[in-house]
């Protein structure tokens, strides 16, 4: 067994002051009142660049390095993660996964609410402090077997209740499928898609809607999967390079999958504070792994042919951007579905924008199991 090893993250004075010089040099793009914007805000980016020269990352570092965090080896490749140890004897472990443009930090909030259970934060291999893997593409069956191996062979846990988002969201349902003998429940907000063969042979008029509609979503908006998928290495010189344009390319996600209103795309800052906007950035930057978090686009974004169905129990909470997901989808892959709701409120970002809610279902969730009288 890999003994994990303690880390703290310390970002250099002189790397600070050379953030600090490329932010003042931000050449900001200039208005243009003939179109509408697309893409990200040029008055809201320049509103973060200027909050980014001045914030003070020092303090949030502070509270970043407040939750205890360690390294260990994986195969492969280094995983860092966060181990928020309850003080219960007896608490269930719980698993929380972050996807793109997210990392680890923005699932922290979340991981403060439950104290009652022993929560693991990863990044997940080339994301923030991890390592990207050494060899070969990174898949999600492989990222499923990394993240069991963190829980079990690393951190010994028997059980554990898993959560995935985006990237991780067939991950979190690949884990459950593959390893059902250590997985006690699945926590979902992505439920599981079927596969593009499978959606072929779909004839439910709900079913089929939903996929008509993501695919005419996808048609104006996915523009930036496809330049991911395609070509990430020229993408990432350029971000890699400028934090102004780093920040714009996370943020529009941010903005766009958030469950805020259209229009001003300050809205985010209702779900998502400013001060967690620059966090994303900041760990992105200073890591420079923009261009390793690519990878799951351009070797392994479409899942695998072949899902398992989930036999654990799994608690599904389908977020306002799915929220016209057929729920007989979900009953014909969760074979052991304790809940189906449809969220009032809660975007992309689910645990992030509404950590609080999700904090009750992840307790709602082991105590219906028998995992921990929560």
């Amino acid at each position: 067994m890999t003994t994990p090893r303690p880390f703290s993250l310390h970002v250099g004075d002189d790397e600070l002051s050379d953030l600090h010089d490329r932010l003042t040099r931000f050449r900001a793009l200039p208005d243009s009142p003939r179109r509408p914007v697309s893409g990200m805000s040029a008055g809201y980016l320049a509103e973060l660049v200027d909050s980014w020269r001045s914030w003070d990352w020092r303090s949030r570092e502070r509270w970043l390095n407040a939750h205890p965090q360690f390294l260990a080896d994986v195969g492969d490749t280094t995983v860092h993660f966060v181990h928020q140890r309850s003080e219960r004897d007896d608490a269930p472990a719980l698993l929380v996964m972050h996807g793109w443009p997210h990392t680890f930090a923005l699932q922290l909030d979340f991981a403060d609410l439950l104290p009652d259970f022993d929560v693991v934060v990863p990044s997940l291999p080339g994301f923030a402090y991890s390592s990207a893997y050494a060899d070969g593409p990174m898949t999600e069956v492989r990222l499923a077997e990394t993240m069991h191996r963190l829980m079990t062979d690393v951190l010994g846990y028997q059980h554990y209740f898993t959560y995935g988002e985006d990237v991780s969201a067939n991950v979190n349902d690949l884990i459950a499928g593959s390893y059902p003998q250590a997985v006690a429940g699945v926590l979902v907000t992505h439920s599981h898609f079927p596969s593009r063969a499978e959606r072929e042979h779909l004839d439910a008029p709900d079913e089929v809607a939903f996929f008509a509609r993501l695919d005419e979503w996808g048609g104006a908006n996915g523009g930036y999967g496809h330049i991911q998928a395609t070509r990430p290495d020229t993408l990432a010189a350029a971000l890699n390079d400028s934090p102004a344009g780093l920040l714009a390319w996370l943020v529009e996600k941010l903005v766009e999958w958030s469950d805020t209103p259209d229009g001003d795309p300050r809205q985010v800052e209702q779900r998502i504070s400013r001060e967690r906007l620059l966090t994303e950035a900041m760990i992105y930057w200073t890591t420079q792994s923009i261009g390793t978090t690519f990878r799951p686009y351009y070797e392994g974004a479409d899942q695998p042919d072949v899902m398992p169905p989930v036999e654990v129990p799994a608690s599904v909470h389908i977020q306002r951007h799915e929220s016209d997901y057929p729920e007989s989808l979900a009953r014909r892959f969760y074979r052991d579905l304790r809940t189906f709701e449809r969220l009032d409120e809660g975007g992309h970002f689910t645990v992030a924008e509404v950590p609080g809610v999700m904090a009750d279902r992840a307790r709602a969730l082991a105590a219906e199991v028998g995992r921990g009288t929560l």
